[in-house]
């Protein structure tokens, strides 16, 4: 949903629980879009914030096998 700034101010609470049940509300000035209001959640998730161990629960790929290369690296040789 679009709001305009002043009627946004006016009514924080509810663009703050619109934004949490209904999803990103837009607050325009002077006619153009100038912010998002959104869960900090999905701002987290959107924005590469989340933990990598987050994103890897949550992916609905189950039963992963990882394997290690078994190469060391190289040997070294002290004269």
């Amino acid at each position: 949903m679009n709001w305009q700034l002043q009627e946004a101010k006016n009514r924080l609470s509810e663009v703050v629980n619109l934004a949490l049940s209904e999803g990103p509300q837009t607050i325009t000035r002077h006619g153009h879009p100038a912010v998002v209001v959104m869960d900090f959640k999905e701002f987290s998730r959107q924005s590469g914030r989340e933990k990598l161990a987050t994103i890897l629960q949550e992916c609905p790929v189950k039963g992963w096998k990882l394997t290690r290369d078994k190469d060391t690296g190289r040997t070294l040789r002290f004269s």
